[in-house]
Parts: structure tokens; C-alpha cells; sequence
């Protein structure tokens, strides 16, 4: 998914003559935009600077310095500290010459990626017969820009449903017609929820149509059973969106059809998820069906 987004943004920065050849791309990311940008300007002679939380997976990390980026994990602080990881990365843009900050967050670039490319495929892919969409969300650009495109070409039949992890203010913000922006705890989830309404999502998130708040507990038994009952080998980001497919086709009942989208595999989190003194620290080591302990192969 982050790749389209990558590819649209610096494509936006080229078309307004913001980058010009051997110009520096900067990002703050929680690392898969990182790395679909990474791939972007390997192609296109870019050198690329990411700004990153220092929560995320050291897999992330080494994955943009192995495709040639310039990583700088900083402290993870909320959105309207200037330390921000997003700040950092305005920052570093400004004082470079022939650089832009592609802003993924803001830059409704992103959303146009996913209205040109992503809701199209879907619509075709199942022929126009689907009867809802859900999604987690981090830039909105993804739900944004299908919500979008699912709702003009259905005539507003298709319905589409935000999920959305702990310690994330849209849930309450949908749920509540945009009066609450209330947010309780963290999750295990990257680079999805989200403090703010960003720009990408501000343009259409009247068009959605409710809120699933998908606990940390229900997207890790996900991650066990799809690998052991589908053998989807997924990231806990990819299992929050099966968890709230999963809800809302048993809200809408038998013969609805609810697509959803597989975004991260687990191979940047194995170090994380099937290790038992992980999940012990989080206190999800209590959720995972006996049955499906033998795949925690870590200590």
C-alpha cells in the first residue's frame, strides 16, 4: 500500500518543481512509507532522509539503511511537540538545498494514489459486488482515497468502516459525529491510529460510515490464527484489519461481501510477535489459544 503513497508524493513534488534530479527526499514515517519511498528513489536518483520513532522494529530500520536511506530514529512524542519525528523531518528539509519534505500525512497526493489505483482494483477485482470496506489508518490516505472512490462509483451503496487500535483519537472522533477526540493507552500496532484528523483524511471523513475499536488482545490472536488456519504469515497491522472485517461482516450479515487489506507481513516483527517474553511484557501471552502456542518459537 505505502508504496503507491511513496511513488504519488514524490511524483507531486516533481510535477510542482519542488525536486529536481539528485534532490533529497525527506520523510517522517513509521518506517513502510520509508521503505516504499526508499524503492522510489533508488529508482529515480533521489537520496532519501527518514525521521522515524524510536519505538518501531529495528527490522525497519535496517531495511531503509540496506536500500540506501538515512535513517534518525528519535524519541516518540505526540504530534504538537516540536521534537515530533514529522517536525524533524520539516526541519531537515528546509535547511537542505534541492529538498522537499513529502509530508505523507498532510499531502493529499497520498489520498490520489489510492483513489486512482487502490479503489479502482478493488472495485474491479470483486465486480462492483462488495458491500463494505475497512481499514486501519495512519496518514488516512488509504481510507480516504477508497472511501472516495468506493462511494462515487456505487452511488454511496458501499459502506466503509474505520478501524482503529488503542491510544487513537478517531474512533471516538467517528463515533462521536466529530465532538470527541478522546485516546486511552498504546498499542502493539505501527504506523497506524492516530492523534490528529490529517489533511488526507479531513476530506473525507464525513463518507465514513462508523468506527471499530480493535483491541491489541484481538488483533494478536489474528496474527496466530491466520497464520495457522490461512497460512498468512501477517503483521499485527494487517490482523487489526481482518479483526474489524471480520465485525463488520457479522454486523451486516450473511451474504454481505467486506474486503479489507493485508498491509505488513510479520517478517519486520517476528522478533516481536512470537517471542514469549514479548508477549509476556505485554500481556498478551494470556490470549494466545493454547493450540497455537507452538508457533511462539522465540524467547
Amino acid at each position: 500500500m505505502k508504496d503507491r503513497a511513496a511513488l504519488y508524493v514524490v511524483k507531486d513534488a516533481e510535477e510542482k518543481g519542488l525536486l529536481q534530479p539528485g534532490g533529497t527526499v525527506v520523510e517522517g514515517t513509521a518506517g513502510n512509507t520509508g521503505i516504499g519511498l526508499a524503492h522510489v528513489c533508488r529508482s529515480k536518483g533521489y537520496q532519501l532522509v527518514i525521521y522515524m520513532p524510536d519505538t518501531q522494529s529495528q527490522g525497519k530500520v535496517d531495511l531503509l539503511r540496506l536500500l540506501g536511506a538515512e535513517v534518525y530514529p528519535v524519541p516518540a512524542v505526540a504530534f504538537e511537540n516540536p521534537e515530533n519525528y514529522n517536525h524533524q523531518a520539516k526541519r531537515h528539509a528546509q535547511r537542505t538545498d534541492n529538498a522537499v519534505w513529502t509530508n505523507q500525512f498532510d499531502n493529499i497526493a497520498n489520498r490520489r494514489a489510492h483513489i486512482e489505483t487502490t479503489g479502482p482494483e478493488i472495485w474491479h477485482q470483486t465486480g462492483g459486488k462488495l458491500d463494505a470496506f475497512t481499514c486501519g489508518t495512519g496518514t488516512g490516505g488509504t481510507l480516504a482515497g477508497v472511501t472516495r472512490y468506493l462511494k462515487d462509483v456505487s452511488d454511496g451503496r458501499v459502506k466503509t468502516f474505520l478501524a482503529d487500535p488503542p491510544g487513537s483519537v478517531l474512533h471516538s472522533y467517528i463515533t462521536s459525529g466529530g465532538q470527541l477526540t478522546e485516546r486511552s493507552g498504546s498499542s502493539i500496532t505501527e504506523g497506524i491510529g492516530q492523534g490528529r484528523i490529517t489533511d488526507n483524511l479531513a476530506q473525507d471523513i464525513d463518507l465514513v460510515d462508523g468506527a471499530l475499536h480493535i483491541s491489541d488482545e484481538k488483533s494478536i490472536e489474528m496474527v496466530y490464527r491466520c497464520l495457522d488456519e490461512e497460512g498468512l504469515y501477517l503483521g499485527a497491522s494487517s490482523c487489526l484489519n481482518v479483526v474489524a472485517a471480520k465485525e463488520v461482516a457479522e454486523k451486516l450479515g450473511p451474504g454481505n461481501t467486506v474486503v479489507t487489506i493485508l498491509c505488513d507481513g510479520a517478517y519486520r516483527y517476528a522478533d516481536r510477535l512470537f517471542s514469549r517474553k514479548w508477549l509476556s511484557d505485554k500481556n498478551l501471552l494470556r490470549v494466545i489459544p493454547p493450540h497455537l502456542e507452538r508457533y511462539i518459537v522465540l524467547e
